[in-house]
């Protein structure tokens, strides 16, 4: 077990014990476990945070971006376009609903896709966007959705790892035709156990996601569609309404944190260590505090050798999973997210870090890469 985890899941919990055990009593009196108050609840909560007229609760993040593309209409011979460096589940729902992903590659500040090269991957067979606010650093999608008016394209947001960030003064998930959540335990907003949710503002997306999470029943064993079961239990809600009080302090924190983290490594003065970018108009929430090293291996093993967790994410590019080889074209090559790949480290980010404990990490960053430049 590392000194600093790279999150914390128990310092949080004991942050609102008193909050969370309540609000799992409360269940428990109940006696209600599915599709309850609790989620109904979380739903208009979520969709007022996110800034659509809708939300609707389902099993996963994975469930929330495959139900999303069905939803939208995607289906066998669709391409759909996205970023060639994400968790596997961003290409993983496209090939699911029986379409082929279309990969570009990534803007090296942001690790987003590169706008610059997507309009030139549009075919006759593109029919969606699949952005990726990766990090919890929102794409800028200003341009996303005029490409996407222009050629007459759905827009699915992966907002996995993005729940409260921001693009313009506008929270993400409320760009597209839909937005995917994920409350996976570690996300800016995670439940005990799995979890997802679908933002939209369109009543027929919604309406759509809610038959397709209960096996397309629009009544009781009355199956007018081949869905799937996707319902979030009424105990992850009662948690996640908890936790959502929380998320704007909670994510105003990380950004502290990520503030300290780059001061103090910018003293370091590592012409090899690249700090994360943010670019104008966007507003990150720090998922994840990336950095990009070239002795990127090296680092992390001295990192875990002084009781710090460090997580590569991700080590490999979505083409080149082997699941997804039928789909992938030999024609093309995707060097900024190769290159990321073999560069980029994440360090320690939950609300509860210290600043002491940045300092320490910080100081064993400089140990591992140049000693002679200790911080004082």
């Amino acid at each position: 077990m590392p000194t600093i985890p790279l999150v914390d899941l128990q310092a949080q919990y004991r942050s609102i014990k008193t909050e969370i055990d309540a609000a799992i009593q409360g269940v428990l009196d109940r006696g209600q476990f599915i599709l309850g108050p609790e989620v109904e609840a979380l739903e208009q909560e979520v969709a007022v945070a996110c800034g659509t007229r809708y939300a609707v609760a389902v099993a996963s993040g994975t469930d929330a971006l495959e139900l999303s593309l069905r939803a939208c209409g995607i289906t066998t011979g669709d391409e759909v376009i996205t970023t060639a460096y994400s968790f596997f589940a961003t290409a993983e729902a496209i090939v699911a609903v029986g379409a082929t992903p279309v990969f570009v590659d990534i803007d090296p500040l942001t690790y987003n896709l590169d706008l610059r090269r997507l309009e030139s991957h549009i075919t006759p067979k593109t029919r969606a966007l699949l952005p990726v606010h990766l990090y919890g650093h929102p794409c800028a999608m200003d341009q996303v959705m005029a490409i996407a008016k222009q050629h007459h394209l759905r827009v699915v947001e992966d907002c996995a790892q993005a729940i409260g960030a921001r693009y313009r003064a506008q929270a993400v998930g409320a760009f597209g035709d839909a937005g995917a959540l994920s409350f996976f335990p570690s996300k800016n907003l995670g439940g005990y156990g799995d979890g997802g949710m679908v933002v939209t503002s369109d009543p027929a997306i919604a309406d759509q996601i809610r038959l397709l999470r209960t096996h397309g029943s629009q009544g009781k064993y009355w199956h007018v569609a081949l869905g799937t079961n996707s319902r979030l239990d009424e105990l992850q809600a009662a948690i996640l309404r908890v936790k959502l009080r929380h998320l704007d302090r909670w994510n105003a924190t990380r950004r502290h944190h990520a503030t300290r983290y780059t001061e103090q490594l910018a003293k370091l003065s590592l012409p090899e260590l690249v700090v994360p970018t943010v670019v104008p108009h966007a507003e990150h929430v720090y998922h994840q505090y990336t950095v990009r090293v070239t002795q990127r291996d090296q680092l992390k093993e001295s990192l875990t050798q002084a009781g710090i967790s460090a997580q590569v994410y991700y080590p490999s590019i979505l083409p080149a999973q082997p699941a997804l080889a039928p789909c992938v074209s030999r024609s093309r090559s995707y060097p900024e997210a190769e290159q990321a790949c073999h560069q980029v480290l994440s360090l320690p980010m939950f609300p509860e870090l210290s600043g002491e404990t940045i300092d320490q990490i910080v100081r064993q960053i400089a140990r591992a890469l140049h000693p002679s430049r200790l911080p004082a």
